[in-house]
């Protein structure tokens, strides 16, 4: 379980330090080269992974439910990323969706991250450890 906990703390972080990236790729795109793109949407595919684990880890290492909503809803924001390039032609007003939803999924990995990183000494179950990750959340 405390190795779960470790897992899901470098991970969480290592998706900020990916979106991050994901962010200066895109604008390679647009400012350098259009064929910079497809790394940005190579990129995309593989950090999409890292939610997929970290719902994993926080179920295994007991991290509580804000833990498992927040990869939740980053998984799914991530498949809706690809949803919105999809609708580009047909529907470029929910496309454009597109940017916003990715800085979404900064914000909530950022929020994954700090709770992680809140946390990281507290063992499951322990209600003082609980209560001062509940105080350090507000």
């Amino acid at each position: 379980m405390r190795l779960a906990r470790q897992a899901h703390l470098v991970l969480s972080f290592l998706l900020v330090a990916g979106v991050v990236v994901q962010v200066f790729l895109a604008g390679l795109g647009v400012f350098d080269s259009p064929s910079s793109f497809q790394t940005h949407a190579n990129w995309g595919y593989l950090l999409e992974i890292i939610p997929l684990i970290l719902l994993v880890l926080a179920g295994v290492g007991r991290l509580g439910r804000r833990q498992i909503v927040y990869a939740a809803a980053l998984l799914g924001m991530f498949l809706l990323q690809s949803v919105f390039v999809a609708l580009r032609v047909d529907l470029p007003m929910v496309a454009a969706l597109h940017p916003v939803n990715g800085f979404a999924i900064l914000l909530v990995s950022i929020l994954t991250a700090r709770e992680a990183w809140v946390s990281r000494n507290a063992v499951a179950g322990e209600p003082a450890a609980e209560a001062r990750v509940a105080a350090a959340s507000r």
